[in-house]
């Protein structure tokens, strides 16, 4: 019996992780189409449910799992796929990294498990595919050149013309004639490549595409004031910016600030560039719609 209190409740800590993330595992294996990865995530399912059982032999006592964080990445799994929720999953378990090796000292048991849980497993991940991930840079792609171009001249119109129906307008027409420009461009560059995938990705740029116009325009067919409607936007332009680079950071394990910072400086200095040009176009021809 561990008489450790400090000890007893870091093994029901990670009792409750691993019972949590077995049960979603599962979840993913039995959701996930692709064969391969279904095998894979039964195994780690497996083992994740045999560390359960170890820390419980140790505890004396079953702990329930975390229901919410279950639900949460049900959710995520069915919006952004699976090796997104996946390394998701690995970043918050590198967290309580040194939550583990402190147990490790005490309990030869936990080295074990410890040892199992950042090596086999990170082995087993990168064995998954994910046929999001093959079209990331198409998605990128079309996601970063909206949001730069479409801020940018709602910017330059809302100055230039202070018009908020009539810059709306403006801006859709010239979104959906740019993302399908950009799908083209794109089917037409992969398929020089001799990309068997070309028209796929090229429609995944124009769908990225199509879909920043609208959510970025949207704002001047409210009914606001068109300060308000190229200030709203710039918040819908923020927010994708965070969504995008969180997403592209966690598949790609490198660090989410230094990515959103980057994009964020070039969106925003792109727009206030083309807000100056509208002011200026104003003044100088005199515009008055």
């Amino acid at each position: 019996m561990i008489e450790d209190v400090e000890l007893l409740k870091d093994i029901e800590f990670f009792q409750r992780e691993e019972i949590t993330e077995y049960y979603i595992y599962r979840y993913l294996a039995e959701k996930e189409e692709n064969e391969e990865n279904r095998k894979i995530l039964i195994q780690i399912s497996d083992d994740e449910l045999k560390h359960y059982n170890t820390w419980r032999e140790l505890s004396g006592k079953d702990v329930e799992p975390n229901r919410a964080k279950i639900a949460l990445y049900r959710i995520l799994y069915h919006i952004f796929g699976l090796v997104f929720t996946i390394r998701l999953m690995e970043k918050g378990e590198r967290k309580a990294e040194e939550r583990y090796r402190k147990a490790a000292e005490k309990l030869d048991v936990a080295r074990e498990i410890l040892e199992d849980e950042f090596k086999h497993e990170d082995r087993l991940l990168s064995l998954l595919t994910d046929e999001r991930l093959q079209f990331i840079g198409s998605i990128v792609l079309g996601l970063s050149d909206a949001l730069i171009e479409l801020t940018g001249a709602l910017a330059g119109l809302s100055l230039a013309l202070y018009n908020t129906l009539l810059v709306g307008l403006a801006a859709l027409i010239t979104g959906i004639a740019a993302s399908m420009s950009m799908a083209v461009s794109e089917y037409l560059s992969k398929r020089s490549e001799g990309d068997p995938h070309a028209l796929k990705g090229s429609l995944y740029t124009g769908l990225a595409y199509i879909l920043t116009v609208i959510l970025l325009v949207l704002p001047y067919f409210l009914g606001m004031e068109i300060t308000y409607s190229l200030l709203s936007s710039l918040v819908i332009a923020s927010l994708i910016v965070g969504s995008l680079t969180f997403y592209t950071s966690v598949v790609r394990e490198v660090t989410w600030r230094h990515e959103f910072i980057e994009m964020l400086i070039l969106t925003m200095g792109v727009a206030f560039i083309s807000f100056m040009i509208g002011y200026f176009i104003r003044i100088y021809f005199n515009i008055e719609v």
